[in-house]
């Protein structure tokens, strides 16, 4: 099995050098979390198949496509630490020691920090993500409230924002201060964030209350909760889609999809058909849902949410973070 997938990963290595030397990478891949199987599917999007499969930690659950750094990083909870894989050779790399049980990972949009909360010691991590070796400590731990779960870093390279699962908030932590700036009180159980940089506003799927609080974060010391969306059962992810048209969240507990009006909130429909979804990314006029239960990704219409087909990945696929990426040049 170990020498077949690396067989599997040098054919996607020569097809990725290749392409990479035509056209830069301009297909995107999805790096897909299995906590069944401990490994990440690799799919090309322009193939829409997997070309690849990356053993990482024990349970993957976050992941984020840090494209600027050229590396992906996937959260392993019950191994304690962070996988690094470098996009291009689509192999791990390195191994981050990641404190008692990280979950939620977001990257900086220049690709120079991740950081990571770690689920059971109440605080959020921040790395350099650019830095090389395995095992480099943190160059901060910063405490945030009770079981944070979702981590999302905005467009200004110095803002993080962390949803507090267990104290129904979402804590803005500015990264140069290395403390948290402010708190607003959300729905029951946040889980995923989503920063939306156009509109300045962050979408915090409540898990317990079964809606989206979307919170104007454009005084990063005074947010505030400006609408609540109702969704289905237990929403997990989000992604906006149609260059930010439309905010797709996924319902883990009702096996649909809510699809939203970005601009005036206003739910549009839900689609049904997934298998205890969980992830969700968006590119161009695709929008792909990862389905926990059926451990595979469903492929939609973005702008119809139509099903258009499906890709099998591993075993209890999860995605949960931002798992479309590619190197840059």
């Amino acid at each position: 099995m170990l020498h077949q997938r690396r067989q599997v990963a040098a054919a996607a290595l020569l097809a990725g050098l290749a392409g990479w030397a035509g056209d830069s990478f301009a297909a995107p891949f999805a790096w897909i979390t299995n906590q069944g199987s401990n490994d990440v599917s690799v799919i090309d999007l322009a193939s829409q198949q997997v070309v690849a499969t990356v053993d990482v930690g024990r349970s993957p659950a976050g992941v984020v496509a840090a494209s600027r750094a050229g590396r992906v990083f996937v959260s392993n909870p019950d191994s304690r630490d962070i996988s690094v894989i470098d996009m291009r050779a689509q192999r791990v790399v390195g191994t981050l020691a990641a404190g008692d049980g990280p979950v939620g990972i977001d990257a900086s949009p220049d690709g120079r920090l991740l950081f990571a909360a770690d689920w059971y010691a109440n605080r959020l991590m921040v790395f350099d993500a650019a830095g090389s070796g395995s095992q480099r400590a943190p160059l901060a731990r910063i405490e945030v409230g009770r079981a944070p779960a979702g981590v999302a870093a905005h467009a200004d390279n110095d803002t993080v924002f962390v949803a507090e699962r267990d104290d129904d908030s979402v804590a803005v932590v500015g990264v140069r201060e290395r403390r948290v700036l402010a708190r607003v009180k959300v729905g029951s159980h946040p889980f995923a964030l989503l920063f939306d940089a156009a509109r300045e506003r962050l979408y915090a799927l409540n898990v317990q209350s079964d809606d989206v609080s979307v919170i104007d974060v454009r005084d990063r010391h005074a947010p505030r909760v400006i609408a609540t969306v109702a969704t289905g059962k237990a929403p997990y992810g989000a992604a906006l889609a149609l260059g930010g048209a439309l905010l797709y969240v996924t319902n883990q507990h009702d096996d649909s999809v809510s699809v939203i009006d970005a601009a005036s909130l206003k739910p549009l429909r839900t689609l049904g058909g997934f298998g205890y979804p969980e992830g969700v990314a968006a590119h161009g006029d695709r929008v792909y849902v990862v389905n926990w239960m059926d451990d595979n990704v469903s492929v939609l219409d973005a702008a119809s949410g139509q099903a258009l087909r499906q890709i099998a990945t591993g075993r209890n696929s999860r995605g949960f973070g931002a798992f479309i990426g590619a190197p840059e040049p």
